[in-house]
């Protein structure tokens, strides 16, 4: 089924909760139904928003505002070890975490609690403690806008990387995600290398899946603000990858430096929230605007704050990084 709407208030379609207004917005409950919304509207000028869990509105949009809502999830293969998964761009992403605990089901468990749809996790390539989309993606399912059809992506062909992918580049702005199909391990396979987790696992009595979504879960309920309560979106900056004798500089003033391999050979990934901690900016507010106190990735509305106000203090916060430690911290979330 169809349903349009035209002049809506989309305050509540974005996790920030910026006052703003949809000149056009559709949502759709099958792929199927995608060439009827685009034959109505043309191809032109489009934008997808699932959840608004990672976007930030600083005007009204003129913009056809399409969201996804197939909510099915399906298993469409199994093997003695594995399943594949057909899940619709539509379901929750912390559905689609408990439905496989419940299963038993491992591969996606470091994942609990990240805001969003299904459909938008290729995208940014979520992840969180270890744990990337892509390592269970297998595969993802468009709708082509220019060409009226439907494609079926490998994951080798969608380019991931660190909060990357094929859909922000070359495919941005020219398919609509309908389904990912992911794969599972029936096998324990227990993706533990964060302190915290460890820690809060071992609390809970070992590492089964039920325990290391109850941790995860915990854990991010303790950092993170609940968009209910203070707009936001999550991270809103992702974590520098910089050079390796860049690194060594700045550990050699400050040894208790967060760092990470990068993926990437002579590159090492630093904690955008440290480097945001120790530039003065944690718990800073400015008029409607602050940084997390707890959380200092995370850009947070106090009340009735813009999408400009919100930009304008992002790129202060930006600026401080730099010029407290000559890095150039930039945005995860995406700006409309």
């Amino acid at each position: 089924m169809i349903r349009y709407y035209e002049n809506i208030d989309i305050s509540e379609r974005n996790s920030f909760h910026v006052q703003q207004t949809a000149k056009r917005l559709v949502e759709f409950d099958r792929a199927e139904e995608l060439p009827e919304v685009f034959a109505k509207y043309g191809t032109e000028d489009w934008y997808v928003i699932s959840g608004g869990n990672n976007i930030l509105f600083t005007k009204d949009i003129d913009s056809l505002l399409i969201t996804p809502c197939d909510n099915r999830i399906e298993i469409i293969s199994e093997s003695d070890t594995t399943v594949r998964i057909k899940v619709g761009a539509g379901v929750e992403w912390d559905d689609l975490v408990a439905w496989s605990v419940e299963r038993n089901l491992w591969g996606i468990e470091n994942l609990s609690l990240i805001p969003g749809k299904a459909g938008a996790a290729p995208v940014q390539n979520i992840g969180a403690y270890g744990v990337e989309a892509k390592d269970t993606i297998r595969s993802v399912e468009m709708y082509f806008v220019e060409g009226g059809n439907f494609v079926t992506l490998a994951a080798e062909h969608c380019a991931f990387g660190y909060r990357e992918s094929v859909f922000k580049h070359s495919l941005k702005g020219r398919v609509v995600i309908t389904a990912i199909e992911i794969e599972l391990s029936k096998v324990a396979n227990p993706r533990l290398g964060y302190g915290d987790v460890i820690r809060e696992v071992e609390a809970r009595g070992g590492a089964t899946l039920a325990n290391i979504r109850d941790a995860i879960c915990s854990i991010r309920r303790s950092k993170l603000p609940d968009t209910a309560v203070l707009g936001n979106a999550g991270s809103f900056f992702k974590n520098p990858i910089v050079e390796q004798e860049v690194a060594e500089r700045l550990l050699a003033e400050y040894p208790d430096m967060p760092h990470y391999p990068a993926a990437e050979e002579g590159k090492v990934k630093l904690a955008a929230g440290w480097l945001i901690d120790k530039s003065g900016m944690k718990g800073y507010k400015e008029g409607n605007v602050g940084v997390h106190e707890r959380q200092a990735l995370v850009l947070v509305n106090l009340g009735g704050a813009t999408g400009g106000e919100v930009i304008a203090f992002a790129h202060k916060v930006v600026a401080t990084v730099k010029e407290k430690f000559g890095i150039e911290i930039s945005p995860e979330v995406n700006v409309l």
